[in-house]
């Protein structure tokens, strides 16, 4: 039997990687969309309390571009991400680079190459994401911003985006 994760399961099985696991009570498909559709993304993604994304662009294909810009409610303050897509089998994989843009003109960091795995079994998704952060400091910089704490409250929007939609 498969194990249903109602919450985000990290660990870090590698020196530059970190694994997260996350089930969602919706079909794969409905997952997938999720994460490429960039109307579905900017529902669920939605960064720290006080957050909006009004920048998302996504251009789904191998060698493709996706861009997406958070901005402080508050004080105007901007961050993102940024990358390209590596490999995409739609709805079960999708590998794509990710560069931080601390939208102040800094370093954006050595980035990782983030592989996405799309799993249903009884209607239900688990997704699974490695990431593979190009160095040891990179991956632990990461990690260090709670990353994973912001990764699980944007994916409670995604349970509750997907229940929406079913």
């Amino acid at each position: 039997m498969a194990m249903f994760f109602e919450h985000a399961d990290v660990s870090l099985p590698g020196e530059t990687t970190v694994l997260v696991r996350r089930s969602f009570k919706a079909p794969r498909d409905l997952v997938w969309r999720a994460h490429t559709e960039p109307k579905l993304f900017q529902r669920w993604l939605l960064g720290p309390p006080g957050w909006t994304m009004p920048v998302c662009e996504m251009d789904v294909r191998v060698g493709g571009a996706f861009r997406c810009l958070w901005r402080s409610d508050e004080d105007g303050k901007e961050f993102g991400v940024f990358g390209d897509y590596r490999e995409i089998s739609a709805p079960i994989r999708l590998v794509h680079t990710e560069f931080f843009d601390a939208g102040d003109g800094a370093d954006k960091g050595e980035g990782s190459l983030q592989t996405l795995e799309f799993q249903e079994r009884g209607g239900a998704t688990t997704l699974v994401s490695l990431m593979d952060f190009f160095t040891k400091d990179a991956r632990d910089a990461a990690v260090a911003t709670g990353m994973t704490d912001g990764m699980e409250a944007s994916y409670a929007l995604l349970e509750k985006v997907c229940a929406e939609l079913r």
